[in-house]
This record gives structure tokens, sequence and C-alpha cells, in this order.
């Protein structure tokens, strides 16, 4: 008979917390960044075995982690991949793009003078 009990599986919620956590998001943000409410964060966290398929690709990309690596077991293996688009600015740019030519012309002429704005703040990399 072994001296210490084999460690258990992590479960799916187990490793949605951690993952959360390692990407720097509490219940409530990565709630508003996939749409949803805090407390469905809470269940699948705590109480759900079982991954809501829905909302797999969603929670992949917020927390910048492979689908594979939401659903297996474990402590991860792979790196995490660089950083993509949020669903949320994904869902804003489609927004833009959707717009007539002048309207989406002067938003993109605002954006423009915040990012020089700000890497003038930041000064020469």
């Amino acid at each position: 008979m072994p001296k210490y009990p084999p460690p258990k599986e992590e479960g799916f919620g187990v490793r949605l917390a951690r993952l959360r956590k390692a990407q720097g998001f509490t219940q409530e943000q990565l709630a508003a960044e996939l749409g949803i409410s805090r407390r469905r964060i809470a269940y699948y966290e705590s109480e759900s075995d079982h991954p809501p398929a829905s909302l797999l690709a969603d929670l992949s990309r917020a927390l910048n982690t492979p689908v594979e690596e939401l659903l297996k077991s474990g402590v991860p293996q792979r790196k995490a991949r660089p950083a993509a688009l949020s669903p949320r600015l994904e869902r804003r740019l489609r927004q833009i793009e959707r717009l007539s030519p002048r309207p989406k012309q002067q938003l993109l002429s605002i954006i423009d003078t915040f990012i020089a704005a700000e890497q003038n703040r930041q000064g020469p990399r």
C-alpha cells in the first residue's frame, strides 16, 4: 500500500479557476469579457465537471489558452500562445467594420490620437 495517495486529477472547475487567476482576471472581469454573469463563472469553477461547449472558444481566447488545455486534466504542459484579441475587443472591431465610412474614419482618427498620445507618454523604445 502506497504511503501517500495518488494526486487527484484536476477537474474542469479547478483548472478554469487556476487559468483565470494566472491571467490576472477576477470572476467579474472574466464574466464581463465573455458577456456572461459572474455567477456562471462561479458555477463553472465550483460545481461543473463539464465545460460549457458554447463558451469553450471564448474562454480559450480570453484566457489565452488552447481549448485542449481547458479540457485536459493535470498541470499544463504547453506554453501559452501569444496574446490574442479578447472576445470583447473582437466584437467591438466587428461593430466598427459595419459602420458607414465617415463615422468609421472619425472613430479610427480618435483611436490613432489615443495611441499616439500613449506612445509619446511612454517615450522612445
